[in-house]
């Protein structure tokens, strides 16, 4: 790796400025509280689609394990279980063997926050009302690459709707009995080119997802909100009462993943054999065997209240109004 300076890149750090603190007008106007919040953590959430960064800490003889934290959600939650009502989290996190690339880097940040209350679906006006302000506010406007009209501008009215079912319909061929299906869900995968023989359910998912929807999503002069995920993709969402679909979003702009949403799972005996579920996934992929944060599950028992999270990548809602194809044209140095 070497260190880059990137100085060419002032302009677009200056608009990452405005919409920074664009996001802070917006979340202090709502009456959210701004949480400022480790990074580094003893123990993690288990989940099986990351990776993680370890580190040790080290005093004379004294040596504990640390880990750079992927969410502030283990944080969140919990001042959320004490009462401080709608909070956020505008900072550092940081995920592992993910490679660099125009979209992703190992240390991004995330915008994350949490309003008591609500569901997904009323989140998702919230995230849209966000949005809009945003907008509104800067004296330039996101523009899409792809619409081939002259007026380009992306608007933030409303949403492009899209469930997980229609979406895979659509754009993949897949129908409502596949998708929810393991078994035919593989084969139709492996029907379509797919390599399946050491591949899981969520792996093809995963892989369909991103080379034949995503793209396509969007793209129509509106972000687009895909919703009703398989419980398998979705360990910290409440599940719908079929208990097949979780109440879970993710948008996207101009064909490009910003964030997500969920209504909070806090049934703790639920959380607490997801927990089990995601630590087994993570040791059959070899990942980091990382300290499970057991600590949350008991705090879980003191009652999460009702409420909905979101998580947004904030450098890629801010290559939107920037209008940059890579977030390391945002950066005034690189870490390449």
């Amino acid at each position: 790796m070497k260190i880059k300076t990137s100085i060419n890149n002032l302009n677009n750090y200056k608009i990452y400025l405005r919409v920074e603190e664009e996001v802070n007008k917006f979340f202090k106007r709502k009456g959210y509280l701004k949480a400022d919040l480790p990074v580094l953590s003893p123990a993690l959430i288990p989940e099986s689609y990351l990776e993680i960064f370890e580190t040790k800490f080290r005093y004379f003889n004294r040596k504990e394990k640390l880990y750079l934290t992927p969410s502030p959600e283990l944080f969140l939650k919990r001042l959320l279980i004490t009462g401080i009502g709608n909070c956020y989290y505008l900072g550092k996190a940081f995920r592992n063997s993910e490679p660099n690339s125009s979209w992703h880097l190992p240390e991004f940040t995330m915008l994350e926050f949490y309003k008591v209350g609500i569901n997904y679906l009323e989140m998702a006006d919230e995230v849209l009302e966000l949005l809009r302000f945003i907008s509104v506010r800067l004296s330039f406007r996101a523009k899409s690459r792809n619409l081939k009209k002259n007026d380009n501008r992306i608007s933030f009215e409303r949403w492009e709707k899209y469930s997980i079912t229609q979406a895979f319909l659509k754009f993949a061929g897949i129908t409502e009995e596949e998708l929810f299906n393991q078994k035919l869900f593989i084969k139709k995968a492996k029907s379509k080119g797919y390599k399946v023989d050491s591949a899981s359910y969520e792996d093809l998912f995963s892989q369909i997802l991103a080379q034949e929807i995503e793209p396509r999503l969007g793209k129509s002069g509106y972000p687009s909100l895909l919703y009703d995920y398989p419980y398998e993709l979705s360990s910290l969402a409440k599940l719908n009462k079929n208990g097949k679909i979780a109440e879970r979003c993710e948008f996207y702009i101009d064909g490009l993943e910003v964030g997500g949403f969920c209504t909070e799972l806090n049934d703790y005996k639920e959380q607490e054999k997801r927990f089990f579920q995601e630590s087994e996934k993570r040791k059959k992929n070899n990942l980091i065997n990382h300290t499970i944060d057991k600590g949350f599950i008991k705090t879980l028992k003191y009652g999460l209240p009702d409420c909905t999270g979101a998580g947004i990548g904030f450098d890629r809602l801010v290559m939107i109004f920037a209008n940059v194809d890579s977030i390391d044209k945002l950066k005034l140095i690189n870490i390449l």
